[in-house]
């Protein structure tokens, strides 16, 4: 597996590799801001998806894509930072497509108390993203089947001894943290679709979550060479990998997603005019006189 990357192909990846990490840490960064400092002036009644979704692709982009950029310069990565990115890498896609099948969950209820017992199954289901992701992330790295690839550019499971065993472990990590939440995305964006909503809101049309479908056919668009090379692997009894070209394409695309979401929340014109202000607000001081005091005198 292990094979030297050519010197245009690798200054291209780290090229892209830290265009992709520039995009993921700044965008998340100011998304992060504008909806802790701009929450009057945009509407964002479902914030727990998208708080979660956000703080995934900043996580990703921080540790993940900043991971395989210094990976290209520097020929790996050992351990223990190798297994610590194997982990999180999986924890971080387990929480993304959670935190977008819950948004796309909770448009399609509608707006509900934060003391109802539907908003505490939400809160549930969004931190259970996270843990099934850390959980199935760690298996690999408890039985040691964790090693770099130069293609994927980062450290990844490796199965060398047991198709057995790399059956079971991708038919339930991708059952459990994949499927079931894309079933979920897709059976409630075509109820969404179709004007299908348990409580309608009169301005509904105004709300950040106008910005779902986007989200979900960015991630879709990004994760299927993932989803391919993983299938890929299923079919080989050899528990030979896909081919380096598609590790590498699936590397890259994913990464993608952290940072086109940042621009898909800028799509709507609310949030967009509000980060804006956030950044452009002129505050010098005023050179205008000001009143300050009046003071009465008798004549």
């Amino acid at each position: 597996m292990e094979r030297p990357w050519p010197e245009a192909e690798k200054w291209l990846l780290v090229v892209v590799l830290g265009l992709e990490m520039v995009m993921g840490i700044v965008g998340n960064s100011l998304v992060l801001l504008v909806k802790a400092m701009c929450r009057g002036q945009f509407c964002c009644r479902y914030w727990l998806p998208f708080i979660s979704l956000t703080l995934s692709d900043f996580g990703c982009s921080l540790l993940i894509i900043s991971g395989s950029f210094l990976a290209m310069l520097t020929g790996g990565q050992r351990s223990p930072w190798c297994e610590v990115v194997s982990l999180l890498k999986f924890a971080f896609i387990t929480s993304s497509i959670g935190s977008i099948a819950i948004l796309c969950v909770q448009r399609l209820i509608g707006l509900v108390s934060t003391r109802s017992v539907f908003f505490m199954v939400m809160v549930t289901a969004c931190l259970a993203s996270w843990v099934i992701g850390v959980v199935f992330g760690s298996v690999p790295v408890v039985y040691d089947w964790i090693k770099y690839d130069p293609a994927e550019m980062l450290c990844a499971v490796f199965w060398e001894s047991s198709y057995a065993d790399m059956l079971v472990y991708i038919l339930c990590a991708f059952s459990t943290c994949i499927f079931l939440p894309f079933l979920l995305i897709v059976f409630c964006s075509l109820l969404s679709a179709s004007g299908f909503h348990l409580s309608r809101i009169c301005d509904d049309d105004e709300d950040l979550s106008t910005v779902t479908p986007l989200l979900v056919a960015s991630y879709i668009f990004c994760y299927t060479p993932f989803v391919v090379s993983e299938l890929i692997l299923l079919g080989r009894m050899d528990l030979s990998p896909a081919p380096d070209w598609l590790r590498t394409l699936s590397s890259v695309m994913s990464y993608l997603d952290c940072g086109l979401n940042p621009l898909i929340y800028c799509s709507h014109q609310d949030f967009r005019e509000a980060g804006l202000a956030l950044l452009w607000t002129n505050r010098k001081p005023s050179s205008e006189p000001v009143l300050t005091a009046i003071t009465k005198h008798n004549l």
